[in-house]
């Protein structure tokens, strides 16, 4: 009798039964005040009429109370951790759309506790590599802070360690500043300050940051399209894309390498292809490059922090677009960025 511990079910059942016995009783009355013999019939039909509807008011009700039952069953087992907990909800009947909202928000609980560890996880993960990227120029540092007390009469072996001191406190800056760039870009507080910027205008500034490393390292960094080639950008950010690509293509690049920078417009897309015949990118990092902190055992680059290309793929979606590699090992690599023209914005 567990449906009576619902106080409504109780007293519907109550006043259902203070009806039909009252019509039972006056309906008899009446005949007796008629002076006619009280009808056994009517009385027998009065009483299976109650019967039965309260033998089916009892089992509709019986079988809500089961299926309410097998609900806070589920509901349970979902809070105790059973992710994959779910009432039955295939039926129609205001009941069943209650049960399927609960579904529905019993997956919205399971998407957002998902994302919630990821993002944990990431956060782990990102302080983990942080750590460790920033335990070798921090070595680097302290030992070249003690070889500098040792030799402070040494004027050259001093300008020595202190040039290599700058060098990784140089690299602890870039590490740090391309956190904070990709970090803002993930957390969408970085408004994109888009207008129609000339390509080629933007490629030779980005070519004139690159040129003392170039000479230096006896490379050449080659432009090729049209100087009246347009784009919807924010100019800082694109530059900054290109120029974390170009930077790889030089760390990966022997002397007397050429890297390419083109850009062309297609029917519906304008693409900036940046190409290096360089060592090029192993199979089995090709699908791993613009993972954050991925270091190629392959790669016989030590300086990298593995943030460049990440916060290049970031600030290319950021504008709509999309970016792609085709690499050979051996034979360098090709990266290709492509966004959506004017007339298709």
């Amino acid at each position: 009798m567990s449906i009576f511990t619902n106080r409504d079910i109780k007293k519907l059942f109550i006043v259902l039964s203070c009806v039909f016995a009252a019509f039972i009783i006056l309906s008899q009355l009446y005949c007796w005040l008629s002076a006619s013999a009280p009808n056994l019939i009517l009385f027998l039909l009065s009483l299976l009429l109650a019967t039965g509807v309260l033998t089916g008011c009892y089992l509709y009700f019986h079988r809500q109370q089961q299926m309410i039952e097998k609900a806070i069953s589920q509901i349970n087992l979902f809070v105790l951790g059973d992710s994959g907990a779910r009432i039955e909800s295939g039926s129609e009947g205001s009941l069943y759309k209650l049960f399927h909202e609960v579904n529905k928000l019993a997956t919205t609980l399971n998407a957002h506790a998902v994302r919630e560890q990821n993002t944990k996880d990431f956060l782990r993960n990102t302080i983990s590599d942080i750590s460790h990227q920033l335990k070798t120029p921090l070595a680097a540092l302290n030992i070249y802070n003690g070889l500098l007390q040792d030799d402070s009469e040494d004027l050259t072996a001093m300008r020595e360690f202190a040039a290599k001191s700058e060098k990784e406190l140089d690299r602890i800056e870039t590490l740090v500043q391309n956190l904070m760039k990709i970090t803002k870009l993930d957390a969408g507080s970085i408004i994109m300050d888009k207008h129609t910027q000339n390509i080629s205008d933007m490629m030779n500034d980005l070519t004139a940051h690159f040129e003392i490393r170039a000479e230096q390292e006896n490379k050449e960094i080659i432009l090729s399209g049209r100087d009246d080639e347009m784009l919807l950008c924010d100019r800082d950010w694109l530059i900054e894309a290109v120029s974390n690509i170009v930077k790889n293509a030089l760390d990966h690049t022997d002397a007397n390498s050429q890297i390419h920078i083109e850009w062309n417009r297609l029917p519906s897309v304008t693409q900036i292809i940046i190409k290096d015949n360089g060592s090029g990118i192993h199979p089995e990092d090709i699908y791993h490059i613009f993972k954050r902190f991925y270091r190629s055992r392959f790669s016989k680059d030590t300086q990298g922090v593995g943030l460049g290309l990440p916060l290049a793929k970031a600030i290319v979606e950021a504008h709509d677009g999309s970016i792609a590699v085709n690499s050979d090992p051996g034979n360098g690599s090709t990266f290709v960025l492509s966004f959506l023209n004017l007339t298709t914005l």
